[in-house]
């Protein structure tokens, strides 16, 4: 079913291959992320995830920018959520963060890989998202900037925290620090994105073919693949070879194994059922 409101900035096409691409819609407003994107965002993913259908992701734009960012106005238009006037505001602004941080959390925790396809400008909230995902393609003409530092804030939707872990160090604070825009190639060469091509089609056409490449694979193990990384960030290695015990004892089959080498021999494509749908509650 879809969803009037997340049809407002985005469209969610869901392919037979098992791939789903979301589309930022809104060119016209440079793609900015007005508060209602969030849990539109949110939702969609969710719903991919409980479905199970979908092996990888890739959330791609419009126009000549990926996005710019949060909306602007939504800074200067004195809304209750941003209100720190007292202690109570404050806490009612820390839940309020909170949920917006989660719904680029889920990114990061849905069991297929998400795969950003950029183009333009990938600006403040933008670079956020992207930097919630897997994976990163972009254009020649692509640029990325830790934006907020411009207007007086600290980026909070979860780039501080990530981008640490995706580029060196340095160039992670330096981009935090100055705001300054961070090229195309020199995003390649520090490891911000995976691929460069001429072109947003081009970008585009890279992405969705290594999501095909992604999907053709056991979801069994892709999840696996996905949830023992994310773990291995934030944990020693030690613990996360526990949760690799754990996680492998979980998922292993050896009837799905025997599918995915005859595909490999073959080199086809393997046939995987899609993983289970979650329950309802």
């Amino acid at each position: 079913m879809s969803d009037p409101a997340a049809e407002t900035f985005f469209t969610l096409d869901e392919r037979a291959d098992g791939v789903s691409l979301l589309t930022l819609c809104r060119p016209e407003r440079l793609n900015t992320m007005a508060p209602a994107f969030f849990p539109a965002l949110r939702d969609a993913v969710q719903r991919l995830q409980a479905e199970g259908r979908t092996r990888a992701l890739v959330i791609a734009s419009t126009g000549r920018h990926f996005s710019a960012g949060m909306a602007l106005e939504v800074f200067a238009s004195g809304l209750g959520l941003l209100d720190t006037s007292d202690a109570r505001r404050r806490l009612a602004f820390q839940t309020g963060l909170r949920q917006l941080m989660a719904c680029f959390d889920v990114l990061e925790q849905a069991h297929f890989p998400v795969i950003a396809a950029i183009q333009g400008g990938c600006l403040g909230g933008a670079l956020d998202l992207a930097a919630a995902c897997d994976l990163r393609v972009c254009s020649a003409d692509a640029f990325f900037a830790v934006q907020e530092i411009h207007i007086g804030m600290a980026a909070d939707l979860g780039v501080l925290q990530r981008l640490p872990k995706i580029v060196p160090p340095g160039v992670a604070r330096e981009m935090a620090f100055t705001g300054e825009r961070i090229g195309a190639e020199r995003a390649l060469a520090v490891g911000l994105v995976n691929a460069l091509r001429p072109d947003a089609a081009g970008t585009l056409e890279h992405a969705l073919a290594l999501a095909g490449a992604i999907a053709a694979k056991s979801p069994l193990a892709m999840a696996g693949s996905k949830l023992a990384l994310n773990y291995a960030v934030d944990h020693p290695t030690a613990d996360a070879l526990q949760q690799m015990t754990l996680l492998q004892s979980a998922i292993f089959d050896i009837d799905e194994m025997g599918r995915a080498i005859e595909a490999w021999q073959r080199k086809m494509p393997g046939e995987f059922a899609p993983r289970m749908p979650a329950p309802p509650l």
